[in-house]
């Protein structure tokens, strides 16, 4: 369920968080959901508990997920997600370069716009990376 790639540049704390913000945009992870508990999470990764905490930190102060004293860490219903103009602005310029970078490996407007299509197509259907 969780894909978490160990020779990759970016930080497992940050897959783990992008891992779950995918399955909860793919209804895989539905809000009220339980997630697993730190320790099971890092046993199933076989990872650190504190990047597994690291992660779910993150998630909680994006108000992705909320964690209940005593019963657990759960998916945040959809009203709950605030609209965060920092982290917009952020996502669309990393759109930005990505387009920049796509452009230089020959990918033209139209490439672009057909590849994102794709991709978002793949996110509503609910497939997995």
């Amino acid at each position: 369920m969780f894909n978490i790639n160990t020779t990759s540049d970016k930080p497992i704390y940050e897959q783990i968080i992008d891992n779950i913000k995918e399955l909860s945009l793919k209804k895989i992870l539905r809000p009220e959901d339980k997630l697993p508990s730190v320790r099971q999470m890092a046993s199933m990764l076989v990872v650190n508990p504190n990047t597994v905490s690291k992660a779910y930190q993150e998630l909680e102060r994006q108000k992705i997920i909320h964690t209940v004293r005593g019963r657990g860490t759960f998916i945040s219903s959809e009203t709950d997600f605030p609209v965060d103009k920092d982290r917009i602005a952020k996502a669309l310029e990393t759109l930005r370069d990505i387009c920049i970078e796509l452009g230089h490996l020959g990918f033209d407007r139209e490439k672009i716009i057909k590849e994102i299509e794709r991709i978002y197509c793949d996110i509503e259907k609910g497939g997995i990376k």
